[in-house]
Parts: structure tokens; C-alpha cells; sequence
């Protein structure tokens, strides 16, 4: 089973939005809080490249954000990703 990683902040939609596609995909995650000017923060920035939120690593590869996680459901990719097939 692949290391999932996810970065969000508190009140983001766009987090819930992710995790909660991650949720129905009945995959183990860990959800790490990164709000502005955390340590966490600095480290899914330093990780990513990206400033945004959230941000999902499977195995410590960068997935991207929320429209990124969407995009490859839609293609059909993310279950591959994820370990579901």
C-alpha cells in the first residue's frame, strides 16, 4: 500500500473537496495540517513547489491540488496511484 500524504488548512473547501475524494476511494491517508506560516507548510512548499493547498504526495511523489486529484480521477488514473488496482 503506497505512503498517501495530504496537506490542508483549516476551512479550506478545497481541502474538504480532496479529502473527501480520497475518503471514497477507501484508501489510508495522513491528513497534515499546514496552515500559513507553519513548519508543516514550509514543508509541503518545499516538497511541492507550490504555495497552495492542498498538496498530496503519494510515496513522495507530488500529485498536485485539489483540480489535479480531480483532473486524474476523471481520466481514470488516480485509482492506479492510489494502489486500487
Amino acid at each position: 500500500m503506497p505512503k498517501i500524504e495530504i496537506f490542508t488548512q483549516p476551512g479550506c473547501p478545497y481541502c474538504v473537496h480532496a479529502v473527501s475524494l480520497l475518503r471514497s476511494k477507501g484508501v489510508a491517508f495522513q491528513e497534515i495540517n499546514a496552515p500559513h506560516g507553519s513548519v508543516e507548510r514550509e514543508d509541503s512548499i518545499r516538497r511541492s513547489g507550490s504555495r497552495t493547498v492542498p498538496q498530496t504526495f503519494v510515496d513522495g511523489k507530488g500529485l498536485g491540488g485539489c483540480d489535479d486529484l480531480m483532473a486524474l480521477d476523471r481520466a481514470g488514473r488516480l485509482d492506479a496511484l492510489l494502489g486500487k488496482v
